[in-house]
């Protein structure tokens, strides 16, 4: 069985592109790049510069900006692929909508919605893979700052039940070098970073942060910062 602490240590220096190669050579169509909708761009574009053939997923909840669905037909165009879209359970929607109201997180907090618009969707998918590719930093959020290049995700089984691997090839990279790389690679961004938008999610829980506040800020202002997670990156068991 593969050591994967030593893996992420053998990784730890390494580059962005380096680690996704090492994921795709590890697990070929069986891996995945999830795709926010958001900078996390970088993902594909690395993944394409591998040579390697990989697969991406996105997570419609349903509340998701105009131009975050008008930016994934761009991306699709632009790498010429089908993101697969993952969508919730309409009857769980229908009943949370039903019973609590369009907009029940401002009372009672997101991770009700999140998990049925966004982790059981996510959890579904998960389990035809065997390993999954994030955008995740450790500058992102007080939750994220100990993010390892490579993990094994706690509490969640791939395909055939066998043990989930997550590739974060972006963990020890800060924003302004996705920035500075997408701006190089000139590849297609969200319409609505341009609008003040860092962090980019549902309509309803996201909102342009301003000069000098820090890209969580705009997701979930309402709550407190160690708050702020969907459900979608659980800890370790």
């Amino acid at each position: 069985m593969t050591d994967w602490d030593a893996v992420a240590q053998e990784l730890e220096a390494a580059a962005p592109g380096a680690i996704i190669r090492r994921a795709l050579e590890e697990f070929g169509s069986d891996a995945a790049i999830s795709f926010s909708g958001a900078e996390d761009v970088l993902l594909l574009e690395l993944a394409k510069q591998s040579e390697l053939p990989f697969r991406v997923f996105s997570l419609d909840t349903g509340r998701l900006h105009p131009e975050t669905y008008r930016f994934f037909e761009r991306v699709e165009k632009h790498y010429d692929l089908r993101i697969e879209y993952c969508f919730p359970n309409w009857v769980a929607v229908e009943s949370l909508v039903r019973s609590k109201g369009m907009f029940s997180f401002y009372q009672d907090g997101h991770e009700e919605c999140c998990r049925v618009r966004k982790v059981e969707p996510l959890i579904r998918q998960l389990t035809g893979l065997r390993a999954w590719i994030t955008g995740q930093r450790r500058d992102q959020s007080p939750t994220r700052t100990t993010v390892p290049v490579v993990e094994l995700d706690g509490g969640r089984s791939g395909k055939d039940g066998a043990p989930l691997v997550k590739w974060n090839p972006l963990a020890n990279v800060a924003l302004d070098y996705v920035w500075a790389s997408l701006q190089g690679f000139e590849v297609p961004v969200n319409e609505l970073h341009a609008k003040g938008y860092v962090s980019i999610g549902c309509e309803p829980c996201t909102r342009a942060t301003l000069p000098g506040q820090h890209e969580r800020e705009g997701r979930w202002w309402w709550e407190r910062a160690s708050d702020k997670e969907c459900g979608l990156h659980v800890p370790k068991e």
